[in-house]
């Protein structure tokens, strides 16, 4: 059995961090980027690892709070977990810090080429709501999503069941979540 936490990140995570950076994106943040975001009242950095295995990263996600958003700014899943619920507990974690910070919605940009990525923050409620044309390197667009009503007790209500599906995808393949934020 995999025993998973999903945690806020410390300075000691930051070997795995840019490991799974450069996995996942090619060192788009740099470590200075990742001191900054650890250091700043305004980031909330999330993890998931595997207890039995700790120096190793499988999920990370960070979230500014700006007044009352929460900017999604960073989602990634190891290519080997992919497709296993991680990036759900990991959204679903960003959420409840966003809830929890008293954020009144959430925002982020995402390739609109990646379809999974969009498949993800749709089982979510995210709504598009913009485009920005050859926003990355490739020259892909980005799709700019928001989700209101963080604060809603019916949004309270989602989290819980989110919680649940998320939980029985898990342990379908034999994974636990020991720990949530």
């Amino acid at each position: 059995m995999t025993r998973l936490a999903l945690h806020p990140l410390t300075e000691a995570h930051l070997g795995p961090i840019l490991a799974l950076d450069h996995l996942c994106f090619g060192g788009l943040w740099t470590e200075e980027g990742y001191r900054r975001e650890l250091d700043s009242p305004n980031s909330i950095l999330l993890g998931i690892e595997d207890r039995d295995h700790p120096d190793s990263l499988l999920a990370l996600g960070c979230l500014w709070a700006i007044v009352d958003e929460a900017h999604l700014t960073l989602v990634a899943v190891h290519p080997e977990q992919r497709r296993r619920g991680l990036g759900q507990l990991l959204l679903w974690g960003l959420l409840r810090a966003a809830r929890d910070r008293q954020l009144a919605r959430a925002t982020l940009e995402v390739n609109a080429e990646n379809r999974a990525a969009r498949s993800l923050y749709q089982q979510f409620g995210f709504q598009e709501a913009g485009r920005r044309r050859r926003y990355y390197a490739n020259g892909d667009d980005a799709l700019i999503l928001w989700l209101s009503g963080l604060q809603n007790r019916n949004f309270l209500q989602k989290l819980e069941e989110w919680d649940q599906q998320i939980q029985q995808r898990i342990q379908a393949w034999g994974g636990k979540i020991l720990r949530r934020c």
